[in-house]
């Protein structure tokens, strides 16, 4: 083989190794902008994969990144652009949420926004000062309308309860959330969902995973989360469909 044979073969390999990587590249990205929280990373799905949506506030916004490396070669994540609030917000945008409806599984959540205080004014406030944003018999409409607009796609659906409020959390009374998931619960039963109890798990282990006076938890805590959030996605995606 002459030197121009030789390079010319060089540079074919060459092509086909980057042709190569990119086509693995394309198979499942989460692409993340400079300042960007991981958990609103851009996701190119692969192809191959079922597709997951995950619907909640902050509290499934810290555990979305440890989600999405449990579920790694299992299932593309996708999550809501922002924060869900409350129950109000979602019915707001709960149709450009859900996109093309095109998901294997909903993973969903409102209850934290919708037990704090606000003042007429809607910002934050002392419960003795202010009303909830959203009340619980508001709560029980709302989550059945969102609920109805979910069951509109072919998704398997998931609700993951609402995590405890501890003590002198701000905005919030604690243990509020006891009856929230309560109205929630049977919600979720007359629909046939299972619920991801991370009630439960969190009840548990406060000291251990969750900031003291907040609703937010600590990087491991969030890690905690993942993990159970992962074993009940899991779980649906493996279930025949009906």
């Amino acid at each position: 083989m002459n030197r121009n044979n030789v390079m010319l073969s060089g540079l074919m390999g060459l092509c086909f190794f980057a042709f190569s990587m990119n086509t693995q590249s394309q198979a499942q990205q989460y692409t993340v902008k400079k300042g960007q929280n991981r958990a609103f990373a851009k996701v190119t799905d692969d192809p191959k994969l079922p597709r997951v949506l995950i619907i909640g506030d902050s509290i499934s916004i810290g555990y979305t990144p440890a989600l999405r490396e449990l579920l790694k070669g299992k299932a593309n994540v996708h999550r809501i652009p922002t924060n869900g609030g409350p129950t109000t917000k979602g019915l707001k945008s709960i149709e450009a949420w859900q996109g093309d409806g095109n998901y294997d599984v909903i993973h969903f959540n409102w209850g934290l926004h919708d037990l704090k205080f606000v003042g007429k004014d809607g910002k934050n406030i002392a419960p003795e000062n202010g009303q909830y944003q959203v009340t619980l018999k508001q709560y029980k409409e709302n989550l059945s309308q969102l609920v109805a607009a979910m069951q509109k796609t072919d998704a398997k659906l998931i609700w993951r309860n609402t995590t405890p409020v501890p003590a002198d959390c701000p905005w919030r009374i604690e243990s509020d959330e006891i009856a929230y998931n309560e109205v929630a619960s049977e919600i979720m039963q007359k629909n046939d969902i299972p619920t991801d109890d991370h009630h439960s798990y969190v009840i548990k282990h406060m000291s251990e995973i969750q900031r003291p006076a907040n609703v937010h938890f600590t990087p491991q805590g969030s890690k905690k989360l993942a993990e159970l959030a992962a074993v009940a996605i899991l779980k649906e995606l493996n279930k025949p469909s009906k």
